[in-house]
């Protein structure tokens, strides 16, 4: 349970290695056209003075790939040194034109060799597909010796929704398919002896991209190989939800101490995204060197792929199988409009009785009856002889559950355990005493309560998802508790909670928009259309919708989405429902009406409620 870094190779990008020798890094990607020198220069000088260690461009062509080092020799010019990387999507030949001018190249193997996803099915037999191997490592081995010539580092990217239809048919549409997807092009780099190489694994979804890396960690392991890995999840969207569906996926991987780059994408102005990576970043690697936390994985326990810890339902409202509830430290008249936390902890005294110390259900919530006591681990007797039938006990997560002091619970269903953590490694110390709770068989539902002192919005939604992301994303899913005594903006509080919720996907409350950061590659103001579309949409919290600026970050990308906003051609937009393109090349200004009227085509449209 104790925090270190996984050991990886050093990759030389530039003047910036990277590897578990050096700091993790942070980096961001440009939105504007990469033949727009003089915009494309200006937001790398953005990007970089907000504190990014490298800066990606797309390179649709050779034109585009060529003119990234045109960018690069003005920054160098007026002294900024940083890393410049093309990001390269079906054409071999812009990513030759760029290893020869830039620092790293990212390519995707499920569309360097490969033809376009068209989502067929293929049929091979074993010699067939030994066949295709051996055409990726011909089509792979002169772009090696390219790079190596230049001193140009290597991405392999793997994103959820850009596996080939060969990679598709042979191991679906699945976190395996984008490891192997991975390891045939690795193997052709081993085989090179060619090791400036960084792997990365992403998805709009966080479970998926989370096994994903695991997966992807444990193959590598099995292989003996030790590649850095960078960090991001795709299409987060922007706001606050775009920093906590990031903080959830890619702070649980810190938090295992996997990861050596991060970006945070978000459909903002790309600078922006550099100090939410940041926090991430120091929150996490603030926990090398912490006192060791006794305790381990319990037996049976699935590292990459865990389930939902077994535990009783208590009041039928926590535990078992119900959705994970949220609780707020405050009064119910302090939280406005929705949503509404699950549970209300009240400890000022207005609710008699000895302790003054209440949780109050929100749904039974009637002017002080319906409530339940919360008792501290010293009065544990007192726990014993209250006869309300829900009851909660609040646990330092250093309690000697072996010892135990907590075997009185067994065969109850009767109290919730609220666990505080002891250790500045808030998540290891937390799940240490989870998995005692498996190992002493003792099934009470168990619920974190983490206090952040912070007044910072984005630090509080930093810290939270990488706190309970990981709890939750790990199979601790019983509920979150969080406490800011300098925050009293109560409603902001539970919306975090939700939001959290929703990210590491075990409880959907609103509409999931899955929104890419936007590139050179963008058709139309992505920050614009992300807020309208939005506002037509948010009401329907049933629906996942994609905004996604281009072809290359369509179909595929938005694979998890109901329905798709993409844009097709400079002012024109194509409509998705699933994976099939319903309606193409669409007016933009009348883009979001057809959009609404597809929805409710599929029936899948209600009417926005009165608000209260």
């Amino acid at each position: 349970m104790d925090y270190s870094r996984r050991k990886t190779s050093r990759v030389n990008i530039g003047e910036t290695p990277l590897g578990s020798e050096f700091p993790i890094r942070v980096q961001s990607m440009t939105s504007t056209s990469t033949m727009d020198t003089s915009g494309s220069v200006a937001q790398c000088r953005r990007i970089c003075d907000a504190g990014a260690d490298y800066v990606r461009l797309t390179a649709q062509g050779v034109r585009e790939a060529n003119n990234i080092g045109e960018i690069r020799k003005i920054l160098r010019n007026e002294g900024y040194s940083v890393p410049l990387i093309a990001d390269i999507h079906f054409n071999p030949s812009a990513a030759y034109a760029a290893a020869r001018v830039v620092d790293k190249v990212r390519i995707n193997p499920g569309n360097f060799v490969d033809a376009a996803r068209t989502f067929k099915v293929l049929t091979y037999t074993d010699e067939e597909y030994a066949r295709e191997l051996q055409r990726i490592h011909d089509a792979l081995t002169p772009f090696i010796d390219l790079c190596r010539e230049h001193h140009t580092a290597v991405r392999l990217g793997v994103n959820h929704g850009s596996l080939s239809d060969r990679i598709m048919s042979r191991y679906g549409d699945t976190p395996e398919g984008m490891v192997e997807s991975v390891m045939e092009f690795l193997r052709v780099f081993e085989a090179e002896n060619f090791h400036d190489v960084v792997i990365s694994m992403k998805a709009s979804n966080t479970v998926l991209m989370v096994e994903a890396v695991r997966l992807m960690v444990a193959a590598m392991d099995r292989e003996n190989m030790h590649y850095p890995l960078h960090l991001g999840v795709t299409e987060a969207g922007d706001g606050e939800d775009g920093r906590i569906k990031s903080a959830v996926g890619i702070g649980t991987l810190l938090a295992e101490g996997i990861g050596d780059t991060v970006r945070v994408s978000l459909s903002e102005d790309p600078e922006l995204e550099v100090p939410v990576a940041q926090k991430l970043v120091r929150y996490v690697t603030m926990r090398q060197g912490h006192e060791h936390i006794n305790g381990g994985v319990s037996r049976g326990y699935d590292s990459i792929r865990p389930v939902r810890r077994r535990t009783a339902v208590v009041g039928g409202l926590v535990g078992g199988n119900k959705v994970p509830v949220a609780v707020v430290s405050c009064l119910p008249g302090n939280v406005y409009g929705k949503p509404r936390p699950d549970f209300y902890y009240i400890a000022d005294g207005k609710i008699p009785n000895a302790q003054g110390r209440f949780i109050v259900p929100w749904s039974k919530y009637k002017g002080g009856d319906n409530v339940s006591p919360l008792f501290t681990i010293d009065e544990i007797s007192e726990l014993e002889q209250c006869d309300s039938c829900m009851k909660w006990l609040r646990v330092p997560a250093d309690t000697d559950v072996a010892g135990g002091v907590l075997d009185f619970l067994r065969n109850r269903n009767d109290v919730v355990l609220v666990v505080t953590p002891t250790s500045v490694n808030v998540t290891g110390c937390q799940q240490a005493f989870m998995h005692a709770l498996i190992d002493r068989g003792i099934d009470a539902p168990a619920i974190p309560l983490n206090r952040y002192p912070d007044g910072d919005n984005e630090w509080l939604q930093v810290k939270a998802g990488v706190d309970f992301g990981t709890l939750l994303l790990n199979g601790f899913r019983d509920g979150v508790w969080m406490e800011t005594p300098n925050y009293k903006n109560f409603s902001d509080i539970v919306r975090y909670e939700f939001a959290i919720l929703q990210a590491a996907r075990v409880r959907i409350s609103k509409t999931e928009f899955i929104s890419c950061p936007g590139c050179g590659r963008t058709m139309y103001d992505l920050q614009s259309t992300v807020h309208r579309v939005k506002e037509a949409t948010s009401h329907l919290s049933h629906l996942k919708i994609g905004i996604m600026g281009c072809i290359v970050n369509g179909p595929g990308e938005m694979a998890d989405a109901d329905y798709g906003y993409v844009g097709a051609g400079v002012g024109r937009i194509s409509l998705y429902k699933g994976k099939e393109c319903v309606e193409k090349n669409i007016p933009e200004e009348e883009a979001i009406p057809h959009l609404v009227a597809l929805i409710k085509a599929n029936g899948d449209w209600v009417e926005p409620a009165v608000r209260e």
